[in-house]
């Protein structure tokens, strides 16, 4: 399988993570393993900062992470937002408008404040958040794009997402970015350039790390700009169709410990080569062209 690479970065969601939200003590073993060969690791979501610790938790070390579908860079040693993209409010108030226009019986939600906080309409509805702390329903329209916001989330009762992602593209051309990255008819929606690509390549930039340099694990459509930035690009067993036919390698399911499983064949058929990718803190001071 060639040469270990500089830096591993890999989805959480149906890829990492199972089904139940947990993360098997072979794949904690991987990443341990081939973290402790120099190879750097990186976590790239569409899930908020807020809900990052149970990861952390499992994974026995904080990792550093793209979260919110790139909109954030965020180092957890340090607490630290490294890098931010959000929508601004009067860009969020234009994209809420074109959308109501667009599509019947639309509610939306908000990751604000680097989406440690999240903000939503009354007909909203709430799945795996539900419990968190930092979450309000907002008491006017007005709020839900009083502050900047990392994302904007979208759902419209029963919808097939790559369907409706469509629609919500389509309404948005050259405005903003929109995915989707489960079953459920939820669109995400982020600054337009903003994807776990763009977020990916700053955290690499930072690094000195090359494109070619780095493997890059997922699922769903959200991934499919990282898939395709990187080097080498694996999908797991279970990806969507849009990801199995982009990606160059396909491992097992992420209940089977895809991940772990070709983690464990880079390790076993070659050595590293002395590259190093530098620690979650790196330079907290950097920036490049364009970053926030």
């Amino acid at each position: 399988m060639g040469r270990l690479p500089r830096l591993v970065a890999t989805d959480l969601d149906g890829t990492l993570l199972r089904a139940d939200q947990t993360i098997s003590p072979r794949t904690v073993e991987a990443i341990s393993r081939i973290s402790a060969q120099g190879t750097g690791v990186v976590l790239v979501t569409g899930r908020p900062i807020r809900w990052l610790s149970r990861v952390y938790e499992q994974l026995g070390q904080p990792l550093p992470t793209v979260c919110a579908n790139g909109a954030v860079v965020y180092d957890p040693v340090t607490d630290q937002v490294l890098r931010a993209d959000p929508l601004a409010p009067d860009l969020l108030a234009e994209v809420v408008q074109r959308l109501r226009a667009e599509v019947p019986g639309v509610s939306f939600a908000v990751e604000v404040t680097d989406g440690r906080e999240f903000r939503h309409e009354v007909d909203y509805p709430l799945r795996w958040d539900r419990d968190y702390p930092d979450i309000r329903m907002i008491e006017s329209p007005a709020d839900l794009h009083a502050l900047p916001a990392v994302k904007l989330l979208a759902r419209a009762g029963g919808q097939d997402p790559d369907v409706f992602v469509k629609v919500v593209a389509g309404a948005l051309a050259g405005l903003a970015e929109a995915t989707h990255s489960s079953y459920s008819g939820l669109i995400e929606i982020s600054a337009a350039g903003v994807t776990k690509a763009a977020g990916l390549a700053w955290y690499c930039t930072r690094h000195g790390v090359d494109a070619a340099d780095v493997v890059a694990f997922g699922d769903m459509p959200n991934d499919v700009p990282m898939l395709t930035w990187v080097g080498r690009a694996v999908a797991v067993a279970n990806a969507h169709p849009a990801v199995l036919e982009i990606a160059g390698e396909v491992t097992a399911s992420n209940e089977e410990d895809g991940v772990a499983a070709y983690l464990e064949a880079l390790l076993d058929s070659d050595q590293p080569d002395g590259a190093d990718v530098a620690g979650p803190a790196g330079r907290s001071g950097d920036r490049i062209a364009g970053s926030a």
